[in-house]
């Protein structure tokens, strides 16, 4: 698996999220929201029986579940400190900008 998860947004997901060095969170995929063809990423604390990829990133372990892989692995989850908010880049798709974020041409 090839996910990136740069430090400024591990940071982000430890202020808001209260978390510790050895804390854990799962990557998923969603139905809805702000993402390519009606899917979006989500994140959790909840850990279920799954077969999973792990990341680790300063401290805190990500978990991708394998029936996931298809629209989480390559991407690249950053934060923007301008823009106050996670950003989420998948190669594989066009634009999982937020809407409010786009720029208009």
């Amino acid at each position: 698996m090839n996910v990136l998860i740069t430090k400024e947004a591990v940071q982000f997901y430890r202020q808001e999220m209260n978390l510790v060095d050895g804390d854990q969170l799962r990557l998923f995929v969603r139905v809805g929201g702000v993402g390519s063809g009606g899917f979006s990423v989500g994140i959790t604390r909840e850990i279920e029986g799954f077969e999973y990829e792990t990341i680790q990133q300063d401290g805190i372990s990500f978990y991708v579940s394998k029936d996931d892989l298809w629209y989480i692995d390559g991407m690249h989850i950053d934060y923007d400190e301008d823009l106050e908010m996670v950003l989420f880049k998948q190669g594989k798709f066009d634009n999982l900008d937020h809407p409010l974020f786009i720029e208009k041409t």
